[in-house]
């Protein structure tokens, strides 16, 4: 079988679907080592020597402008597929074309835009969703980070459940419980001038991320446990507004006392496992999540979570973590209280956190992924 993939996010790693698309097709070459997967790029690739040697680059010139992205997406990458052979072409964001005359598999991530009023953005940005949501619904499969978003794409989409297929994400390797990592960790954190044993916030800031609560929890919980300490890690927002509000500033309305809490401004990828792994609890009360990657970075690393009802999150964190809803603060607080306190509860669910994130690989996603390339060239064939 010979696999175009659109390659547009290739190279910006620090985005959510540069990473899984990195991943995704390492794991694809290893599973499917048959198979020819050809990564079709609007710029010449900095990183193709990484790769296997079923993966090849294909450059076709696009304009990294917003129309440029969309003629990009919608007439050179179709037409590109067709020139390669392709036997399916995937497009693994939200953007497949209107027409391509081949199997088609997009993954969507999450509905984000279309479904919370403050990130539907611009008029031309509301345009782009309108039409990304009728050419996915053209798309022979459709697959997507959990059942929560399942649910959404089928009842705002108006695709058939049949069409729509779930397949979990996973993490890098180097999130994990490893032995004998304990001095290289607390290297970094010397770095970033905090101590272990911390509760740990790092995903975002914008508004749905529930840094509030964040911050509202975490003061009531001090109320039991004085002494505890909270790391908020990111690039902080350089604009306090309501859809990116400054946690600085929801620290101090929360009332909390200055030197519980530390701020960490961005952290490179290969310093994020050293964070989670030296926190006491890891807290996220997103109030939507098309999967939620920190969380399940975090079990893996064996700190337990702390997250919300919301959304996917339950999937992701099941029992590796205290579940509560996101506008329960007293719920979050007793949870961080016990965790912070417990010693037998905390090894309890650092146990369950380690067995929970062992059902996510990326070779597993990689294989139901690959399945559903076969899947739509059977479909479009029958």
């Amino acid at each position: 079988m010979r696999v175009a993939l659109s390659g547009w996010f290739w190279d910006f790693p620090e985005t959510g679907s540069g990473q899984y698309l990195r991943h995704l097709t390492a794991a694809l070459a290893d599973v499917a080592p048959a198979a020819k997967f050809m990564v079709v790029t609007p710029t010449p690739s900095v990183s193709e020597a990484a790769c296997a040697p079923n993966v090849e680059f294909v450059t076709v010139p696009g304009k990294r402008t917003n129309f440029g992205k969309v003629w990009w997406e919608q007439v050179t990458l179709p037409g590109a597929a067709r020139r390669l052979g392709a036997d399916v072409l995937h497009v693994p964001y939200w953007a497949p074309p209107l027409s391509i005359g081949l199997p088609t598999v997009v993954t969507i991530h999450d509905l984000i835009p279309l479904l919370l009023k403050p990130y539907r953005g611009t008029l031309p940005v509301r345009l782009y969703t309108a039409f990304v949501s009728l050419t996915a619904s053209r798309a022979t499969l459709i697959l997507t980070d959990s059942e929560a978003s399942r649910r959404d794409i089928v009842a705002y989409l108006h695709v058939s459940p049949t069409r729509v297929q779930t397949v979990y994400l996973a993490v890098d390797e180097a999130y994990s419980d490893l032995s004998g990592c304990e001095k290289s960790d607390r290297s970094i954190l010397e770095q970033f001038g905090v101590q272990p044993g911390y509760v740990l916030y790092l995903g975002g800031f914008d508004v749905r991320k529930n840094v509030r609560g964040v911050c509202a929890a975490f003061a009531r919980a001090l109320q039991t446990v004085p002494d505890a300490r909270l790391v908020i890690a990111g690039k902080l927002p350089t604009v306090d507004s309501a859809f990116m509000p400054d946690p600085r500033r929801l620290v101090q309305e929360a009332g909390i006392p200055e030197g519980r809490v530390y701020f960490v401004d961005f952290v490179p990828e290969a310093s994020k496992p050293a964070l989670y792994r030296q926190a006491r609890v890891f807290i996220f009360p997103s109030l939507y999540e098309g999967f939620g990657l920190p969380p399940l970075e975090a079990l893996a690393c064996g700190t337990p979570v702390v997250g919300s009802r919301a959304a996917s999150l339950p999937e992701v964190v099941r029992e590796g973590g205290i579940l509560v809803d996101p506008a329960d603060i007293e719920g979050m607080a007793t949870a961080l209280v016990r965790l912070l306190t417990d010693d037998a509860f905390h090894a309890e669910l650092r146990r369950r956190a380690l067995q929970r994130a062992t059902r996510f690989t990326w070779e597993t996603t990689a294989r139901e992924t690959f399945a559903a390339y076969e899947r739509a060239v059977k479909l479009v064939m029958a």
